[in-house]
């Protein structure tokens, strides 16, 4: 290797130290002062004065406890909704990009596909105020409530991630052999029989990738929740319930950051059990599309 090339190399790897310095900076705040008072957090909320594996556990059973957090509702809540979102998630996505894929060359579908693309560039911030009025008005035609409720979010939660789920399955599909397909119809197999028992099983691979995206996202995500459910709702979910620590003159930071970090503890196992898959799935959909 050359002498440049060695320059340029400590210099990518420096530059590649400071990014994930900078990145996790702020997940190294929410652990570290998990494990410290109020008052040791205020005074010193970087280094490690105060911090102790006792108050950690101490703190745990302080946000696990909490009457007014409500730690194993909210859990379940936030599981429920991720669990229903990502199953429909993923079968209505494969069926629309199943559709779309089989008919690129015609006009109509191009449209649609290029709505969803489109609908990707959308920022939530642009439609969340009229979404709302768009919900309690649509929650009072059909006689659902569609705000404060379970079924409400997760509908909402299938467009916005619909967009996504059919950009990185449709591309997926088309590498599929439509020979495939043709063999199942001479066999006499109905169109949704070849999509349940030929195609569907073959997307195993990119709907893991998409589920694991989406649930990360659904898991940890605040301004949705925080506007559909409310914040005194009955239905919270974890990000939403931390709010119980936040009042309008004082802050536990303590109780704050711990419940915090029980909330975003699972979505971290998650994804350092399946990163590469994540990144396979990510590969494999752009590149065939």
């Amino acid at each position: 290797m050359s002498k440049e090339s060695k320059v340029k190399s400590i210099l990518l790897t420096i530059l590649g130290v400071i990014i994930a310095v900078y990145i996790l900076f702020p997940f190294y705040l929410v652990v570290l002062n998990s494990f410290k008072k109020q008052a040791d957090i205020v005074s010193s909320p970087i280094g490690f004065l105060g911090a102790s594996f006792k108050q950690l556990t101490t703190n745990l059973d302080r946000v696990v406890n909490n009457s007014n957090f409500q730690f194993w509702y909210a859990f379940g809540t936030s599981a429920l909704i991720t669990v229903i979102s990502l199953i429909l998630l993923a079968l209505f996505g494969a069926m629309a990009a199943w559709v779309i894929s089989r008919n690129n060359k015609k006009k109509w579908a191009y449209a649609i596909y290029m709505v969803f693309i489109a609908s990707m560039i959308i920022p939530f911030q642009v439609v969340m105020l009229p979404l709302i009025s768009t919900f309690r008005d649509v929650g009072k035609f059909v006689g659902i409530s569609m705000l404060h409720s379970v079924p409400g979010i997760v509908f909402a939660y299938l467009g916005f991630g619909g967009a996504m789920t059919v950009f990185i399955l449709t591309g997926f599909i088309k590498g599929i052999p439509y020979s495939l397909e043709e063999a199942a119809a001479i066999d006499g197999c109905s169109p949704e029989g070849t999509f349940f028992k030929i195609i569907f099983p073959l997307l195993k691979p990119v709907i893991t990738t998409v589920t694991i995206l989406n649930g990360m996202w659904i898991w940890n995500d605040y301004l949705l929740p925080s506007l559909m459910l409310g914040q005194n709702g009955k239905v919270k979910t974890l990000p939403v319930a931390v709010q119980a620590f936040v009042g309008s003159y004082v802050k536990q930071w303590d109780l704050i950051l711990t419940a915090a970090l029980l909330a975003i503890l699972p979505m971290i196992i998650v994804f350092l059990f399946a990163q590469k898959q994540i990144m396979k799935g990510m590969v494999e959909g752009a590149v065939k599309g």
